[in-house]
């Protein structure tokens, strides 16, 4: 393989000379004499230098696409051909939205280890539009992810059903009321993710089908992660739908509370996804892996 290349892939992605270096483990120089026995090579200039940033020209776009399909090939050579030496090795690149990848697919991660130690999986953390995007663009092989939207040049394999409970500090009044009516949350203070996050989605489709807008509810705050959302609750009288794997340990020490909400019920599944009509024995195995964890056939 073209070590060129791969300085190249890594400086396209990042944009940054600096950040390429030090994933890459050599000097900017080095990064910059690659580039540039690059640019002499194809007779041409791959990014366009305007102070310190660093954008892909024309022909350097053309270079990543040919660079993505080089590297995807030489990973399932990898793969493949380790099958003859009984040590299956290779490259996994996983993408995971910020709920799964925080509470559901650590274990599932630990037990592909065990039974495959030379395959090296590197692990994409994000929100489910970044980690469509991230698919895409063939920067991840496999995404799991939560949400309703579905792109179409994406393949969607549901594996984990999930609910999401609104839940709030132990020490709330609101944790005396029985039931919560939907007329009542218009007076409640809310946290919620941030746009793109699949969580978000998936709260707005299920409130329009009970007659709310998200824009109905008093939004206190955005934040981009849950646990960011759940240290917010334990200082405040907000309020948060959450998914019930996020929250499994708070709920065990009473620390967060469900409330009943009267007429609504939020519900979904974990998706892994793939590239529609792409396919290779390294993902297949690892989605194997996740149908055993579960006990179910994918």
């Amino acid at each position: 393989m073209d070590f060129r290349l791969k300085v190249f892939y890594t400086v396209a992605l990042r944009l940054n000379f600096t950040k390429a270096a030090t994933e890459l483990y050599i000097s900017q120089p080095a990064v910059s004499k690659h580039i540039q026995e690059l640019e002499e090579t194809y007779k041409t200039k791959l990014f366009e230098r305007n102070g310190s940033k660093i954008a892909l020209t024309p022909a350097g776009e053309i270079l990543l696409k040919h660079t993505k399909n080089i590297f995807e090939v030489y990973r399932e050579i990898d793969f493949d051909m380790s099958f003859f030496s009984k040590e299956r090795q290779g490259l996994l690149r996983l993408g995971a939205s910020t709920t799964i990848s925080q509470y559901v697919i650590s274990p599932v991660l630990a037990g592909f280890h065990q039974k495959q130690q030379n395959i090296k999986v590197n692990l994409l953390n994000g929100n489910t539009e970044q980690i469509e995007n991230a698919l895409i663009n063939k920067e991840i092989e496999i995404g799991i992810v939560e949400g309703q939207s579905k792109n179409q040049s994406i393949k969607y394999i549901p594996f984990l059903k999930d609910e999401l409970v609104l839940v709030c500090n132990s020490k709330n009044p609101l944790v005396q009321q029985s039931k919560i009516s939907l007329d009542d949350l218009k007076a409640m203070k809310f946290i919620t993710r941030e746009r793109g996050s699949g969580t978000l989605e998936v709260i707005e489709f299920a409130l329009k089908q009970v007659g709310l807008k998200i824009t109905d509810l008093q939004i206190e705050m955005q934040l981009g992660s849950t646990e960011s959302i759940k240290s917010y609750l334990f200082n405040s009288d907000c309020l948060a739908f959450m998914s019930i794997h996020a929250v499994s340990k708070e709920l065990t020490n009473n620390e967060l509370m469900v409330l009943d909400v009267e007429n609504l019920e939020i519900e979904r599944y974990f998706y892994i996804i793939t590239l529609l009509g792409k396919s290779d024995a390294l993902s297949e195995l690892f989605i194997q892996n996740i149908g055993d964890h579960y006990n179910l056939k994918l």
